[in-house]
């Protein structure tokens, strides 16, 4: 690795931390001065769908302007989105940001969430950085440690935005991402960053050129199996992000349930080190594949019985290996597909593939309400699974949960005996 990768890699960690720290006390603050679930879970949805829809502009504004300049514009755009909210917060009045329909509160929020997903623009940026900074057979590697400063931020920012409101207040922790954004930018003003010219292959640059992309993805065989496997998986685990907390805090108080996901967060830095370290093989879509075997074989098992020692165990070893997976499909797309294209594909995959969260979010509580649930307190499931699974409503979510890791195993050994596959695998090889 180069030095000048980890200085961009410690400058991309500090600028994703700061934008997880903003987003998370600011809905921590939102719920704190509305006592509303309802504004907190619009906040989410509106957050999971703008992820999901923004991922083909940025990525082609990273195709478009220099690596170094794109990673700039993020920063710079974060920055007046919190000077914005600075300002907001200064000349409202206290009483407005207390009413759930305040307009001045969804600017507020809107205005985070434009900082906070400013931030995916230089995510993308990154991936496609390694392609221009490092040598191929070193390539998974560095992977690994994008991944694991993806952990590293998602870990310091949970913790970090908790303590910010209720310590700081709002105010301060304004104070405190803007002075953090300007060091970013600064900082990265000084990386000579060796990108010489933009290399466009079309006569003429759309914004967004989604059809050249789909025509990028459709010359390399497989690679769009690929993209909606990962697709369907993210789709699966909606189901976990969705219904993981009320499962938990069935089992044990809320304030444990936070230090223990403090705990957890960790499982990203330590799959990210293991990448880092170790690659992922000569062939990473086998790795790949492995990977997501293990991963629906332990989400089929954790909840098996109502434990939080075998919950923990569980969900620790599922998150080290959630930065393997993304390793192995960022290693594949650097090597197959053009560098000039390559952020309008990260993009392109960004979107489909976080599309999938939102959707389960939104349909997954209504099935557990209607059909898990019911079937584990009053219905046949007491008696067919009750003696030894145990009953009641945490035992309907636990047996949903064990039904998803089915289906996701079944999936990922079905995709692994596909011609996708195996055409893919061939052309990376």
């Amino acid at each position: 690795m180069t030095k000048l990768f980890y200085a961009v890699l410690a400058n991309s960690l500090v600028a994703s931390l700061t934008n997880s720290f903003v987003w998370f006390a600011v809905t921590f603050w939102v719920y704190l001065q509305t006592q509303s679930v309802v504004v907190t879970s619009v906040m989410a949805g509106i957050y999971l769908l703008t992820v999901a829809t923004s991922g083909f502009l940025l990525g082609s504004v990273v195709d478009r302007y220099r690596k170094k300049s794109a990673m700039m514009l993020s920063s710079i755009c974060s920055l007046g989105a919190y000077i914005l909210d600075y300002i907001i917060f200064q000349v409202t009045p206290a009483a407005a940001f207390t009413d759930p329909s305040s307009v001045m509160l969804w600017v507020f929020i809107i205005l985070a969430l434009i900082g906070a997903i400013a931030g995916n623009l230089r995510t993308i940026s990154l991936s496609t950085l390694v392609t221009f900074l490092i040598p191929e057979a070193k390539r998974a590697r560095a992977n690994g440690l994008v991944g694991m400063t993806n952990g590293v931020a998602f870990l310091i920012s949970s913790i970090m935005s908790g303590l910010a409101i209720g310590f700081l207040g709002i105010y301060w922790m304004l104070v405190c991402a803007i002075g953090l954004t300007i060091l970013v930018i600064l900082h990265l003003s000084i990386l000579s960053i060796p990108e010489t010219k933009i290399v466009h292959t079309e006569s003429h640059f759309d914004s967004i050129d989604l059809p050249g992309t789909i025509a990028a993805l459709k010359l390399v065989p497989g690679l769009f199996a690929l993209i909606f496997f990962t697709t369907f998986n993210n789709f699966l685990g909606g189901v976990f992000m969705s219904l993981m907390d009320a499962y938990g805090l069935s089992l044990v108080s809320v304030q444990a349930w936070g230090v223990l996901w403090g705990f957890l967060s960790l499982g990203f830095i330590v799959g990210g080190l293991a990448v880092a370290k170790k690659g992922v093989g000569a062939n990473p879509l086998r790795t790949l594949f492995i990977a997501n075997i293990v991963m629906w074989t332990i989400a089929t098992l954790f909840t098996i019985q109502r434990s939080i020692v075998f919950l923990t165990i569980g969900l620790f070893l599922y998150l080290c290996l959630i930065p393997i997976a993304e390793a192995c499909e960022q290693t594949i797309l650097q090597k197959v597909i053009p560098p000039e294209r390559q952020g309008r594909v990260f993009g392109f995959a960004q979107s489909v593939e976080q599309a999938a969260s939102p959707l389960t979010a939104f349909a997954i509580g209504p099935i557990a309400q209607i059909l898990f649930i019911p079937f584990m307190t009053t219905g046949a499931g007491v008696e067919l699974i009750g003696d030894w699974f145990g009953t009641g409503k945490d035992r309907g979510l636990a047996l949903l949960f064990t039904v998803t890791g089915a289906i996701g195993l079944l999936m990922t050994l079905l995709a692994m005996r596909s011609r996708s596959y195996r055409k893919l695998s061939q052309y990376y090889r």
